[in-house]
């Protein structure tokens, strides 16, 4: 019994010389290819995502729009945005139209952009120097029967422009200057002039993917980014280019994103992230021939 034990030992210590060598290897691989994971679905979804195709949006701000695949993926590691409380506050409405509500976000048209009439102007207090852009908020007209549509569903609307201090809009008051066009779905006309609310935070329902549009210069890239889902809204963009390195945007206001990276005649990725900490990546959504003006669609959340 002693030679096939000692044959054994020696197998083993065999095995065990070669595992550095096999550890050596996947570093060096893992080094030369930074985008393979231990997840080969998570790899496959890296090498898809570097697809797309050209459409061209209709309408009367018709920008050429690179459609991404659904492989630049979105990360729903934590949990899909979700309703939160309800709160009181007071709502009251301003004049204005399609290419005005969206003043202070920096959206051209909302209704062309897909926001539509059902837009709202939010105090300072809510606005949070521009982050409330694009986020979505439930309202029912509440205990003012003389004036409140009673009875009526919810109104739901995005916070697409600044109500700027002054009477009901002074901090620290939470208040909604609705569009005067979908007002009187809260309230019963508009001799009511100030109508008390509750409304609460709820997810965005957009057709079709994030949309960045491209302006600026070969020195200054400013970046309108909308038709965001889930939350709605951005607190950070990055963006990355072939030859440029993952680059944090500055807010320049309303929803408008900034830098001074140097991205004419490369491809650009595009990192998105919302309040809720979910994130999604638009990889390579606009190809290295892009133009300023252009705007690119990359996969949204949900």
């Amino acid at each position: 019994m002693a030679l096939p034990l000692k044959a054994l030992f020696v197998s083993l210590l065999a095995i065990a010389l070669t595992l550095p060598d096999l550890r050596i290897a996947n570093a060096a691989a893992a080094n030369h290819h930074p985008h393979i994971s231990s997840s080969w679905r998570h790899a496959a979804r890296h090498v898809a995502g570097r697809r797309g195709h050209y459409h061209h949006h209709r309408g009367a701000h018709a920008h050429p729009i690179n459609r991404h695949t659904p492989s630049s993926h979105a990360k729903h590691h934590r949990p899909r945005f979700t309703p939160g409380p309800w709160k009181q506050a007071h709502a009251t409405f301003y004049e204005g139209g399609s290419g005005t509500f969206g003043g202070a976000c920096g959206y051209q048209d909302v209704v062309q952009q897909g926001y539509g009439l059902e837009t709202a102007a939010v105090s300072t207090e809510l606005f949070n120097n521009g982050q409330a852009c694009g986020a979505c908020y439930e309202i029912k007209c509440t205990d003012d029967p003389q004036w409140c549509q009673l009875g009526r569903p919810s109104l739901i609307v995005t916070a697409t422009n600044l109500c700027p201090p002054g009477g009901w809009c002074d901090p620290p008051r939470e208040h909604f200057d609705i569009a005067k066009p979908v007002f009187t779905k809260l309230a019963k006309d508009y001799t009511a002039g100030i109508v008390p609310v509750q409304y609460r935070r709820v997810p965005c329902q957009k057709q079709g993917g994030v949309r960045f549009t491209i302006t600026g210069n070969p020195y200054f890239n400013q970046v309108l980014v909308w038709n965001v889902g889930g939350a709605g809204d951005v607190v950070s963009v990055q963006v990355k280019g072939d030859k440029v390195p993952w680059t944090a945007m500055q807010r320049s206001w309303g929803q408008k994103w900034e830098t001074d990276a140097m991205l004419v005649g490369q491809s650009i990725t595009f990192r998105v992230r919302a309040s809720d900490g979910r994130f999604t990546t638009a990889w390579h959504v606009a190809p290295s021939n892009w133009q300023f003006g252009q705007t690119f669609e990359g996969k949204n959340f949900k």
